[in-house]
């Protein structure tokens, strides 16, 4: 029987995708807003019988009982090689018909039973090594539109592209790094290094890509912090040295760097990628308490657990600590030309040897097939992999294999959301007498290297650690990272070029310098007249690999900007493309007008940052990070030990001791009352906003009370204990623009708990919430004929005040929002006294207060 067989689609051919689309978007989009409406009718005996989920960020409605059923009848067919192989990457596989498959990772094909194989691409911001498609922004970039239904969106287009590719999984999203270190050379691939925002972004991800029938490999669990010594190394003479070991107590664990995985399991992420580090000594990869009692057991997790490549160091111990697919498949590069592998053919002799039980093998192969049929990839209209990749990637390692095959295009109208995705991502840090918007000078003069076209092509090679910084390439925007995560553009639309496209509309001059050199040089003798306005385009270059080793912009970029300000009196604007956190010593400097933190935009990054520059778009981005006024404010440096160091220490000597606990970033700034140059959370626009007048909290337990700890009979669901996300307290206030212009902001809510009733390591205040607000202004009420006000989004529990210019929101707060795990009792527990919930539009800009009891 083949695999087609054993599932019979049902005649439903009036029900098009077209239908389901509208369908799914109308749930997302307005249902949640309908439960609250109705519980709160209902009085608050019933709103604690409704789970008042997050739009964006719940599971999708998939039956996995079903699909666990077709996958235990697939399973039934396969003999103990087959099952074997299933588990086991391939350099290349062969689809039924003989077509030549070679993904980044690839699990080969049964032709006797119509199983084409499963083919997994990198992410997280494009379908990587491949040719025609579109290079979305970066998490980052994501995390600072603070827009988890922006975010589904994009996430959902790029989800479109890797299917019209044919790859059944998305290396993707990123919540390992978290960000412990503002160095770490991969943080840009995640989100933020705060949990919940990384959580609720990462859901938002998940849900998106999965929605169009494509797998999800959420990544790198757990600890990977730092790419210095990220796996073992070998020294010349053969002695192995062990990679960096992550050290981290259970309270850190938990509520910290397990928190956003969590909520990729609740969301129903099919698989777990395991990092390459230790953690308190064992390999990731064959860490049974991580993968086995936590991921597994206490969150419930369905899916299967996924090597990053060659990040397995054996077999049957490894899979008896829950490791389930080996990537890429081999023991390490050399050993891809002569097939040493961990799994495979092993796994069958540990079954023989006793080291391994059968329906330990079979489980293995249920997570990895369930998720298969969980998405309908098993159907015939399941687009197969695209076979020029093969040659893309031949390309790219400068082999030939003869005549190309021109790839196949995926990009639709991608190119408007990315651009829409990267103004949202755009943050506004300084605007000194509103020098933006621009209001369409003459003369617009364009410095740094970030400006113009790259000039050593469209795909980012990966720099050679052997060279001194600044890594990268020099001249040339960037907006993406390197890496495995990076992309090869198919389009690139620069600043310069958009400027100038800009420019022309209206009959400007643009004049440019791009070389950093020659600006650092003070050398301004091609540009005249001086420019009315000058733009300043910087970069910092991140990659996976390797660690960042300087906190400002690369490339001179502080004599840059200090030589342009100077030279341009008073009208310089700075945009930065970075990884996220930099030091900006020219802040202060009254020269300079404004600041933009752009971060990695995508494709479509010039005209982003013109969109936001002409006031097309009022700027909406806030910081998912915290930027110092120095360096030294963050206190967490990355582990770097010299030669003599591990030969003195010994090949154990790589630790990394998370004795900072739970104070990463803000947490850590406010906890020793550091003053950030720019707080986590913050961001300028071109309007100007404030809460409402009250600030409420309503408790949705009704009059039982609230136990300390979730309900020790609660159901083990996907995410945990079931009771955990049993919502408590109700927060409502409202949003007011008190400005001239239309915008949108994002109001935050940060928790803190009763510093008596938790234990030592409590941060001060912790984000619980967020809403991406747009608001009008209290002139544009009342349009008749649908005028712009009447398109404005409306979201969980959002209404528009009559007094115009105003608008309500509500925040959902579950149990564990207002919990710490107590490692005594290894549960979550609720703190006696008083919970304090702060409202505001960041970490150290709080308008509103109230508290409430719960136990």
């Amino acid at each position: 029987m083949d695999i087609n067989a054993i599932y019979k689609e049902p005649k439903s051919e009036f029900f098009s995708p077209l239908a389901w689309n509208v369908v799914e978007y109308f749930k997302l989009r307005f249902l949640p807003s309908l439960c609250a409406f109705l519980c709160l009718c209902g009085g608050q005996n019933e709103l604690a019988k409704v789970d008042l989920g997050d739009p964006f960020t719940s599971s999708p409605n998939l039956n996995w009982t079903h699909a666990k059923t077709l996958a235990q009848a697939f399973i039934s067919q396969l003999n103990l090689t087959e099952k074997s192989n299933l588990l086991t990457g391939t350099r290349y596989t062969f689809a039924v018909d003989g077509t030549p498959i070679n993904c980044v990772g690839n699990i080969g094909s049964i032709p006797r039973l119509n199983f084409s194989g499963i083919c997994l691409n990198d992410g997280p911001a494009a379908v990587a090594k491949q040719d025609l498609i579109s290079v979305f922004p970066s998490g980052i970039t994501l995390a600072a539109t603070w827009d988890r239904e922006l975010v589904w969106k994009g996430s959902r287009a790029l989800g479109e592209e890797f299917r019209a590719k044919g790859a059944h999984v998305a290396l993707g999203p990123v919540a390992g790094p978290l960000g412990r270190h503002p160095l770490g050379g991969r943080n840009w691939e995640g989100f933020s290094p705060d949990p919940y925002l990384t959580g609720k972004l990462m859901s938002s991800y998940i849900s998106a890509v999965q929605s169009v029938g494509v797998q999800t490999s959420s990544k790198h669990f757990i600890g990977n912090e730092q790419e210095t010594q990220r796996t073992n190394t070998r020294l010349p003479n053969g002695t192995n040295i062990e990679a960096i070991s992550s050290n981290i107590d259970d309270r850190t664990l938990h509520e910290l760097y397990l928190w956003p995985f969590a909520d990729a399991v609740r969301a129903g992420t099919t698989s777990i990628m395991c990092s390459y580090n230790r953690v308190n000594g064992t390999y990731a990869c064959e860490n049974p308490h991580l993968l086995n009692d936590i991921l597994k057991g206490e969150l419930g997790f369905q899916g299967y657990v996924v090597s990053d490549w060659f990040a397995t160091h054996s077999g049957h111990k490894a899979a008896n600590a829950g490791l389930d697919m080996d990537m890429p498949g081999y023991v390490n590069q050399s050993s891809i030309s002569t097939g040493e592998t961990y799994f495979g053919p092993h796994l069958i002799e540990a079954i023989k040897d006793g080291n391994l039980t059968e329906a330990r093998l079979d489980d293995m192969v249920r997570r990895v097939i369930t998720p298969y049929f969980l998405l309908n990839q098993h159907h015939h209209d399941y687009p197969s992999p695209d076979p020029s990749q093969t040659y893309v990637m031949a390309n790219m390692y400068n082999s030939d294999l003869g005549p190309q095959i021109p790839a196949r295009d995926v990009r639709a109208n991608h190119s408007s959301l990315i651009r829409r995705i990267g103004t949202a991502g755009t943050v506004l840090l300084k605007n000194t007498n509103n020098i933006l918007p621009l209001s369409n000078p003459l003369n617009i003069g364009v410095f740094g290297n970030s400006a113009p076209d790259p000039t050593d092509g469209l795909s980012w090679p990966r720099p050679n650690i052997f060279e001194p910084p600044p890594f990268g390439f020099d001249i040339g925007t960037l907006d993406i990272g390197g890496g495995s995560g990076s992309a090869r553009h198919t389009n690139l639309v620069s600043p310069l070029s958009a400027i100038r496209a800009r420019a022309a509309t209206y009959g400007a001059r643009v004049q440019y310098l791009t070389n950093n050199d020659i600006l650092s040089s003070n050398n301004f003798g091609s540009i005249y007249p001086t420019p009315n306005i000058c733009l300043v385009f910087l970069k910092t270059f991140a990659t996976e690999a390797l660690d960042r080793t300087s906190f400002t912009n690369d490339w001179n970029s502080t004599a840059v900007v200090t030589n342009v300000a100077r030279f341009c009196r008073g009208n310089t604007i700075v945009i930065t493309h970075s990884s996220g956190i930099n030091t900006l010593p020219f802040a202060s400097n009254p020269n300079v007008s404004a600041i933009l933190a752009a971060h990695y935009p995508g494709e479509e990054s010039g005209n982003a940052i013109v969109d936001v520059l002409f006031g097309d778009v009022n700027p909406s981005g806030k910081l998912p990070y915290t930027i110092p006024v120095s360096e030294s404010d963050y206190h967490v440096p990355i582990v770097n030990l010299t030669a003599r160091d591990v030969e003195e220490q010994g090949p154990d000597a790589w630790q990394a001791d998370f004795e900072e606990g739970l104070e990463i970033d803000y947490r850590s700034f406010d906890r020793r009352n550091v003053e950030p140059l720019y707080e986590f959370g913050f961001g300028l626009s071109y309007t100007t906003f404030d809460i409402g007048d009250r600030v409420s909290v309503a408790k949705l337990y009704g009059d039982e009370g609230v136990s300390a700890r979730p309900d020790a009979d609660g159901r083990i669901v996907p995410g945990g204990n079931e009771d955990l996300y049993t919502p408590l307290l109700l927060v409502r206030t409202s949003v007011r623009n008190t400005g001239d212009r239309k915008g949108a902001t994002v109001l935050q809510i940060y928790v803190e708990l009763p510093e008596e009733g938790t234990p030592r390591g409590t941060p001060k205040k912790v984000l619980r919430g967020f809403e991406k607000v747009e608001v009008g202004v209290a002139e544009e009420k009342g349009m008749e004929g649908g005028g712009e006000e009447k398109e404005l989004r409306v979201r969980r529990g959002e209404e528009e005040s009559a007094g115009g210019g105003e608008k309500e929101v509500e925040f959902v707060l579950q149990r564990r929002d207002i919990s710490y795990w107590d490692t005594e009792l290894g549960d979550w527990v609720i703190p006696r006294g008083e919970i304090k919930v702060l409202v505001g539009f960041s970490s150290r800009d709080v308008r509103g207060e109230v508290r409430v009891e719960v136990r």
